[in-house]
């Protein structure tokens, strides 16, 4: 299991954070990267239900729209309403307060399945 706030990534781009029975979720500067200016972020509400899979909301850029998709199942907990009033927050900082939702789960062990921080970076090189 990963350890405490260890980043693991999907290959479509979205990066998960467990903290007990918490992960929080954003999306890579690789892809803050390929789509350039985010104009747009719309997440589903503190509450919601989601099923690894599925997305939890959408991004938009000058370029292009794209899902964000979860690793996990659980309920949303927290929205960050800071990247909603402010998407460029992706841009700047996509690791940090560019957080998008966190959402308490009972298991954990999907995120096992995900690429560590090096296998990512080695794939997905930032210029």
């Amino acid at each position: 299991m990963p350890s405490v706030n260890e980043r693991r990534f999907t290959e479509s781009h979205e990066w998960f954070a467990a903290d007990g029975g918490v992960v929080t979720v954003g999306i890579t500067p690789y892809a803050t990267n390929e789509l350039t200016d985010i104009t747009y972020v719309e997440m589903k509400p503190a509450g919601t239900q989601v099923v690894a899979g599925e997305a939890l909301g959408e991004v938009e850029s000058v370029k292009t729209a794209s899902d964000i998709f979860s690793a996990v199942s659980g309920e949303i907990v927290e929205v960050n309403d800071a990247v909603s009033a402010d998407p460029a927050l992706l841009n700047r900082d996509p690791l940090g307060a560019g957080w998008l939702v966190r959402i308490r789960v009972d298991d954990l062990s999907p995120l096992e399945g995900l690429l560590d921080q090096d296998t990512y970076d080695e794939r997905h090189p930032v210029d």
